[in-house]
């Protein structure tokens, strides 16, 4: 029986109270499905900058009446302290996934993405210790490896950032290690690499690279690849993250806190590969796809190359060990990205 496992059986005959901070979000709402499956109590707090109330429904229809009547939730944002000592009232554990992601978007506002990343933050930081949650796992990114060329990634080594996006996200962490040594607050930060699955937003200008794709493949819209497509990423399944989070917010291993952790499978996929992946999956489907080629263009700007991550630290204190690679994600996941995308297409 694996470390998560364990966890999900302790979780159901324990009931706890969880904050997810931007719970109407991808990842956000996979964290909201799972713990109320879980029977447990869950605060949400979102203001819909990049979360939708759309992702909240959906989860209502996965559950029963008696697991959603113990959601609620706060309208409110982390910019405002008084939103976050609201929020945190009362809660033992909190998951701060609320940020504005994106590497172009923080290139093209970096004022705001400052104000939401480092400025919410903190706010969530001192709202926790005040009202002395046991932990706060937060959303840490990959980005902050920079551009360091070492692979696979390994936790203390760093380079410099190539984005607004990735020094907020190192800021964060600084933060967290400060307020642990400080206050003596219990942390664990969480280096997402390239997360994907179901309530992925397939639309707007900073879609991620997988949902992006399908929608325009389905719809027979130009797909464009970066470079010459051998960029390659670690791909994650959204369970995957669900999974790092409890683990991390529950562990009994004092080993374990105030620590960062990558978040990802130990595999490297190049674009080209994934486009490969994709056109399989979806090629049944649409008939139109047998003749459909992709669209090459120069590298994008503040993009790191290459990304893979070495996920034995996080494997051998929190006892993480994913259950899905990139082709087991996608082929869980793509009924629901098709789905999202015939009904965007019939608007």
């Amino acid at each position: 029986m694996t470390a998560y496992t364990q966890l999900q059986t302790r979780l159901q005959a324990e009931p706890n109270t969880w904050l997810i901070t931007g719970v109407a979000g991808f990842i956000g709402s996979n964290l909201l499905e799972t713990l109320l499956k879980l029977n447990q109590r869950v605060v949400g707090l979102d203001n819909f900058a990049t979360g939708h109330q759309r992702n909240l429904d959906e989860v209502q229809t996965l559950l029963t009446p008696e697991q959603w009547a113990n959601f609620s939730f706060i309208n409110g944002d982390i910019c405002n302290l008084a939103d976050c000592q609201k929020a945190v009232t009362g809660v033992d554990y909190v998951l701060h996934q609320a940020a504005l992601g994106s590497v172009p978007r923080s290139v093209a506002d970096p004022i705001t993405t400052n104000a939401t990343n480092i400025s919410g933050f903190l706010n969530m930081l001192v709202a926790a210790l005040d009202a002395k949650v046991k932990r706060f796992v937060y959303a840490a990114s990959s980005s902050t490896y920079g551009d360091h060329p070492a692979l696979p990634k390994v936790e203390d080594t760093i380079g410099k950032p190539l984005s607004p996006y990735a020094v907020t996200k190192y800021v964060n962490e600084l933060y967290a290690d400060v307020f642990g040594k400080t206050y003596c607050m219990q942390s664990i930060g969480l280096r997402y690499f390239n997360v994907f699955g179901p309530r992925q937003d397939p639309n707007g200008a900073y879609a991620a690279v997988i949902p992006k794709w399908i929608s325009s493949m389905i719809k027979n819209e130009p797909i464009y690849i970066n470079g010459d497509g051998e960029t390659s990423r670690d791909f994650c399944f959204v369970n995957n993250a669900v999974q790092a989070n409890l683990l991390a917010a529950t562990t009994p291993n004092q080993d374990a806190i105030n620590q960062v952790y990558n978040v990802a499978v130990g595999d490297r996929t190049t674009l080209n590969e994934l486009y490969a992946q994709l056109l399989q999956n979806l090629l049944p489907h649409f008939l139109h796809l047998g003749s459909f080629k992709p669209i090459y263009r120069e590298f994008r700007a503040a993009d790191v190359r290459h990304s893979l991550a070495d996920i034995s630290k996080v494997a051998t204190r929190l006892g993480y060990a994913p259950t899905q690679r990139i082709g087991q994600g996608l082929e869980l996941a793509m009924s629901w990205y098709i789905g999202r995308a015939i009904e965007q297409k019939a608007l």
